[in-house]
């Protein structure tokens, strides 16, 4: 046997054996899935149904794993750190991925993990305390510059979505409210619904079950159309404020040097549980749309709203901690 051909068999055996330690005897043990987030939020709302699916269909259970603080900083250096081996992955989010890195020095880079894929897209919704005298966003700009630095809007924290979304918000209407940080949406909802502080940019499907009970009055979603889920609402081009367009993403990734083969086993899974008419129907029950894509396009998605919320941050003159 010739060397040349000695090395192709020794190839290809090797391509074999990876592809079944990566592909077909994946998982083995059960798989923690990272939530850069407190419980009681919109990754509790979204990741939970996702998880159990996932644990019938790959075989092993899929545990989800809290830990918050710092805009999703502390979950984020958790799952940078952990082995590549496909049993730790993150819950990550526009929110921290692309909105917290750009504030806090601390959270890995973004590009410190191997995209999986997006699991959903939605909006966010401007909630208030129903005691607060505004009914509409015109209102609540006329009490904001009647009462200045006196509203409190509550976020998950520096550099989330909330707070960006409210900061943009006072850019555009040229107010000033106080920014509440929480350690996530679930904790800063409830002080909303408490009467504690009087509103928030809160995402859809943490909120919805709250605004059609009437714990909680909205005033606008940042969506170029209203939301099915809560058809009452104005979307902001009809608010009058066509620069507060605002979207999230939520979805999976794995350490940076996670095999190849285990990020197309977990894609796979991900985008057939989603898939399925019940997720569907379950999110959209929750203004969440569906969003898959390939590990190559999520990274792309991923580096392109860095870049975007990073020149927000500058514009609006947030400084880095």
């Amino acid at each position: 046997m010739g060397k040349r051909l000695l090395q192709q068999l020794l190839f290809v055996w090797a391509a074999t054996m990876v592809a079944a330690a990566y592909g077909q005897a994946y998982p083995q043990k059960p798989i923690r899935l990272i939530l850069p987030v407190p419980p009681g939020g919109v990754a509790d709302v979204i990741a939970r149904p996702l998880a159990l699916r996932l644990s019938q269909d790959l075989g092993q259970p899929v545990v989800l794993d809290h830990r918050p603080g710092a805009t999703g900083a502390i979950g984020l250096q958790l799952a940078a750190k952990a082995a590549p081996d496909g049993y730790t992955l993150l819950w990550g989010s526009t929110n921290t991925l692309c909105m917290g890195t750009a504030l806090y020095a601390t959270a890995p880079p973004t590009n410190d993990y191997a995209a999986i894929t997006p699991v959903i897209i939605f909006h966010n919704v401007l909630v208030l305390h129903p005691g607060v005298r505004a009914n509409t966003v015109a209102e609540l700009v006329d009490l904001a510059k009647a009462r200045p630095d006196t509203l409190r809007f509550a976020s998950s924290g520096e550099g989330s979505t909330n707070h960006l979304t409210a900061a943009l918000f006072q850019m555009l209407t040229k107010t000033r409210t106080v920014h509440v940080p929480y350690k996530g949406g679930g904790p800063a909802l409830i002080d909303v619904m408490g009467g504690h502080v009087e509103g928030m940019f809160a995402t859809v499907p943490s909120a919805v079950t709250h605004i059609t009970s009437g714990k909680l009055k909205a005033l606008v979603v940042t969506s170029r159309k209203r939301e099915a889920a809560l058809p009452g609402v104005p979307d902001a081009n009809e608010a009058g404020l066509p620069g507060l367009i605002v979207s999230t993403w939520n979805g999976v990734l794995a350490p940076l040097a996670t095999p190849r083969p285990i990020v197309n086993t977990l894609n796979a899974a991900i985008a057939k549980v989603a898939r399925t008419p019940e997720m569907t129907e379950r999110y959209a029950a929750q203004a969440a749309e569906v969003y898959i894509t390939t590990p190559e396009q999520y990274a792309t998605v991923i580096r392109e709203d860095f870049a975007k919320w990073s020149r927000v941050v500058k514009e609006i003159g947030l400084k880095p901690n």
